[in-house]
């Protein structure tokens, strides 16, 4: 069934779909709706947990228990769980696990503006970035799969845009999964040193074959243009309002999976244009890696570090028509409350 639905919303909807069985998070602004969400669906067990460090703790447990699971946050409150995601990465996983991370460009609800993609190299686990309310369902389904096929949890990557605005999903059935059975394997769950040694080969493996499979996912792809003087590199609302601003003038790469980025698939499509332009908000993630690639592309010497973005603004920097649209000649009247 069709239906209008915020992004947020979608997302627990992708968890119910998916079979998620668990979901674990802390409250923060823009993530906190997902887990509100989800608690709808009594086939999901949800709870708030002290901090975020406790949450992604709890979400693991459950995924070593054989249960899909899910823990949320916003992106200071993946400072928190800092300590567990790094080991998580090590261990890697059971049942499919969701760290869903809402960042808050402009921030309208938090103390920074910090760009949660830093934490998806580091750590080195896949992360996805939906542009819209369909995607988040979907990329929630999609990132099980991934987890489940790559042993490792998958980062969702949220914004406030996203989280916040509705767009038109279809929905689908749940489909319930058997627990997958635990089997004690010291040398692959506790990490002390002498087994994270031998671990870590197998992660830079992983992200070899990550890296793999960015390259040949449909999650990222390329809408041709009427004209190839620029080619935009983009993702998240940044690719929606390239789409709105530029329409079918330019070829736009699309990115879902946001880290690891495609090799290939990027120096392909900047031979297959006479300019290369990135538009991406907050940090020059995907210029740095486009940088190391040995490209030289438009970034942040055009688009601003701070804030978010808008249609207008990259219709001026890409010296498009800026629409005027219309103002209020009245002052809108003051609202009182009685």
């Amino acid at each position: 069934m069709k239906q209008l639905m915020l992004g947020n919303a979608a997302a627990a909807r992708g968890l119910y779909e998916a079979g998620c069985a668990i979901v674990s998070s802390y409250p923060g602004t823009p993530s906190t709706e997902i887990t509100e969400e989800a608690a709808k669906y009594d086939e999901i067990y949800c709870e708030w947990a002290p901090n975020e460090k406790v949450a992604m703790e709890t979400a693991f447990g459950a995924s070593l228990a054989g249960k899909r699971s899910f823990c949320g946050m916003k992106h200071v409150g993946l400072n928190v769980a800092a300590d567990p995601l790094f080991t998580v990465s090590y261990t890697g996983v059971n049942a499919g696990m969701i760290i869903a991370v809402a960042d808050d460009a402009g921030m309208h609800s938090s103390q920074n503006e910090q760009d949660s993609r830093h934490y998806a190299r580091s750590a080195k686990l896949p992360m996805l970035e939906p542009s819209d309310s369909r995607e988040a369902l979907e990329f929630v389904k999609r990132a099980y799969e991934i987890s489940e096929r790559f042993d490792c949890p998958v980062l969702l990557k949220m914004c406030t845009r996203v989280a916040h605005s509705q767009s038109v999903i279809e929905t689908g059935e749940r489909i319930e999964l058997p627990a997958k059975p635990y089997e004690k394997n010291i040398a692959k769950y506790v990490m002390m040193p002498g087994n994270a040694i031998r671990r870590h080969p197998i992660v830079e493996q992983r992200m070899k074959d990550l890296t793999k499979f960015a390259e040949d996912t449909d999650l990222n792809f390329i809408e041709p243009g009427e004209n190839n003087h620029i080619g935009i590199i983009t993702s998240s609302t940044s690719y929606q309002y390239v789409k709105e601003a530029c329409g079918g003038k330019y070829p736009v790469l699309k990115l879902g999976v946001i880290w690891p980025l495609p090799v290939e698939k990027i120096k392909n499509f900047a031979k297959s244009v006479e300019n290369l332009v990135i538009v991406e908000e907050l940090d020059p993630f995907i210029e740095t890696h486009c940088r190391e690639l040995g490209l030289n592309p438009v970034g942040k010497d055009k688009f601003s570090l701070l804030g978010e973005f808008s249609q207008n603004l990259i219709s001026e920097k890409l010296n498009l028509q800026v629409p005027t649209g219309k103002k209020l000649d009245d002052a809108i009247p003051p609202y009182f409350i009685f």
